[in-house]
Order: C-alpha cells, then structure tokens, then sequence
C-alpha cells in the first residue's frame, strides 16, 4: 500500500492538554509507517499550512513527543484565523490543497473548536469536489465545553478543576480576614457563551463556601444580584462570585464587552470581575478583591485533571483510527455510559453536526434561582475534575518539553494571507 503523509494543526485558544492530543496523534501515525510516511505540523495552526510553513515532526525524539502529554499549550504554535465560506474565500481554501498535493498530504487531523470543525468539515467537503483524496478529522479541544454530541471537550476538564481549586482556596483567604477585611471575592472565568466553566466554581459549595455564580444562561439581574450577595454576607460573614466572562444583561450587552473583536468575529471580552466588583461595593459597601484567570485556568497543566490528559490522549488516537479506517468528515467524541461509577467510550460524529453547533448548559443544571448548580449538574461535573496528573519536576518546576520544530523545504510560491 503506497504511503502518504498526515497534516495536524493547532487552532484556536490552547489548553492544559491539547499537547496530549498531539501526542496521541503522532505516536499513533508513527506505529502505521507502512501507511503514514510523516506528520506535518503546521506552525501556528492553518497559518502555517497557507503559507507552506510545516514542520518535520518526524525529526522530534520519541521521548520528547511522549513529553507532549505532560506540556501545556500549543507544541506547534496555535492561531485565530477563520477561513470564511468556500464561495468567499476558495482562494485559501484551494491553497490548502495545493499544499498537501505538494507534499502527498492525504489526511488532515485539525484540533480544535467549533469553527476549526467548521473549517475541516469545508476543506473535506473541497478536496471531495477537486477530486483530491484527502481524509479530514476533526480532534475536539475546547476549555469552553461547548462542543455538540460529545458529553465533553478535552481542555474542560482541567479549566474546571483550576477553577474549582483555586475559588476554594481562594475563599478559604477570605474567610479567614472577612470579620475586618475582604468581604467578597470575584472570579472572572471564560466561557463566551456557554457557563460550563464558571459552574465548575459551584463545587466548592460542598466545602460550605457561600457561592453566587453569574452564567452566560441566565439574563443579569443586578438588583437580584445584589440580594443574593447581601444575603450570603449577612448569614456568613463573606461570599465569593463566579462570574464567567460571557455573562450578559437582558439586552445582549456582555458586562465585560470592550468595544472590540477578535479574528473569529466574537466580541473581545475580560473585564467582568471588576464590573462586578465594583456593584457590589456601590450598593453595599463591601471590601472586595477581584481576580481573572485569563490565561492561567487554560495553561495550569501543573493540575489537570488526569481524566481530562487521558481522554485527550485517547482522542488524538482515535483520529488517527478513523482515518485509517477510511472515515472522512468525522469527529470522535466522548461518550458517557455512567457517572458513578464514571464510565465512557470513545464514539465518532459527523462533522455535519458538530460544525458551528455550541452547547449550553442544560437549565436544570443551573438552581432555580440562576446563582448555583444543581445535584445534577454536579454529577455531571464532578468525574471531569477527578485524578492528578502531575509532570515531572525539577528544580521545583515542572519540566516542560519545548520541540526543535525543524521546517519543511517548501516547493511552492509565496502565499499572501489578505
């Protein structure tokens, strides 16, 4: 059987374990040389595709992909570039076939969220028109959760448990200086649409930490707001907000909204905590600290969750099967069997129904009040969080992989991104 080459790109915001993948991804490829000659990575995502700027990963030692597993963020560089609609834009579109005729590319494994799903499912579907054989998959990655069909993203699970540690030991400082100090503390997590990650704040109820948590779900209600906070001060002297960065007043306005927007066309968002913050002190004249995870919730590989590494591994893998399986256009996904014990198998979608499908929180995760979790939200929560990971440490940091990422000879012309 003649043997060809694979493509594999990064895309969009990076995770704890979006490495993982990769490294499921490659270490997969590298068992079926007779079928997978090398996997080109692309530098900074599609980018480095349109513009021909691959990278040898066959040139990386095996212990230093295995390393992925354990390195946070994007090995090959990552990037927001969204490829508009095949008529708007089939001059990129076509570029990427040029490249992967130049380089007998004949699968493409692209890892990431709803519009890199979006853009794999568009370049399946043009290779299929041009009549070039090219096998698309899509590896899942999100922190948000809000893929469809999947019961979870790989990235989640990590962010939620960051989230979840750091509001309870968090709130356990407030606690403690609350009688002459600190009375309320923000924490402002992603989450544009979907409030996955700031639900995950709603776990440390069960360590009794008063908690009020502003999803995007649900419409803001300041003067409801206010009360619910007046009143967990009240009974305990202190309480802590969740307030995911997509939460939104009843006309659509985001609380944190800047005005600008980013290459994917979302508003550009951060800013909440303080918004916040700062309401809390007008009405009630609270002492409050604020804190946004930004770029710290997705990037704390130092406390994944080992559920969340695995499944991520698992899935890098799968992509790989499906391809060689002769499956196009395709998705695997997690499929949950149970949650206690947490059992799940892997499964495959159609990119057709995944491709730019966000899932929201269900209502009857969210209390009826709209400021916490329910029981069954919780179920649902609490497997994703479970089991350390930690990497390797020396020097009392953790010992991260950085790849030598050596380019390919490129053999075509310049290409312009406009």
């Amino acid at each position: 059987m003649e043997t060809k080459n694979a493509f594999y790109a990064q895309s969009g915001g990076v995770t704890a374990v979006i490495n993982a993948s990769a490294c499921g991804v490659i270490e997969i490829a590298r068992r079926h040389s007779d079928r997978i000659g090398k996997v080109y990575a692309g530098r900074n995502g599609i980018i480095g595709a349109l513009t021909e700027d691959l990278i040898d990963t066959s040139l990386e030692s095996t212990e230093d992909i295995a390393a992925l597993r354990s390195t946070p963020s994007g090995a090959f560089g990552s990037c927001r570039y969204k490829l508009k609609s095949l008529d708007a834009n089939r001059r990129e579109y076509g570029r990427l076939i040029e490249v992967f005729k130049a380089h007998d590319i004949a699968w493409f494994f692209y890892n990431g969220g709803g519009d890199s799903a979006d853009t794999c499912f568009k370049v399946s579907q043009l290779s299929a028109s041009m009549g070039y054989p090219l096998q698309a998959i899509h590896v899942p990655k999100t922190v948000d959760n809000d893929l469809a069909v999947t019961d979870c993203c790989p990235g989640f699970g990590s962010v939620a448990k960051y989230v979840a540690v750091s509001a309870l030991e968090a709130s356990f400082d407030v606690r403690s200086m609350a009688r002459t100090s600190t009375k309320v503390f923000v924490l402002e997590v992603m989450g544009r649409h979907a409030g996955w990650i700031a639900a995950a704040g709603g776990l440390i109820e069960e360590h009794g930490i008063p908690v009020v948590i502003l999803f995007p779900e649900i419409e803001f209600d300041r003067d409801r707001f206010i009360a619910r906070v007046d009143a967990l001060v009240q009974q305990h002297g202190y309480c802590t907000v969740v307030v995911s960065e997509g939460s939104h007043h009843p006309d659509g306005t985001f609380l944190a909204e800047q005005g600008t927007r980013d290459a994917f066309g979302h508003a550009q968002l951060g800013g909440a905590a303080p918004v916040v913050a700062n309401m809390v002190k007008e009405a009630l004249g609270h002492k409050f600290h604020w804190a946004v995870a930004d770029y710290l919730q997705r990037a704390a590989r130092h406390i994944a969750s080992k559920t969340d590494v695995q499944q991520a591994y698992e899935l890098g893998q799968k992509a790989v099967e499906l391809a060689l399986d002769g499956r196009n256009a395709v998705m695997p996904t997690i499929e949950r069997l149970s949650d206690v014990p947490y059992e799940y198998r892997i499964g495959v979608a159609n990119l057709a129904d995944v491709a730019n499908v966000e899932k929201f929180m269900p209502r009857d995760y969210i209390s009826a009040d709209g400021f916490g979790i329910t029981d069954k939200c919780r179920r649902y929560l609490t497997p994703l969080i479970q089991g350390e990971d930690y990497p390797a440490y020396a020097n009392g940091l953790p010992v991260y992989v950085t790849l030598k990422n050596v380019a390919v000879e490129q053999k075509l012309a310049p290409f312009e991104l406009r």
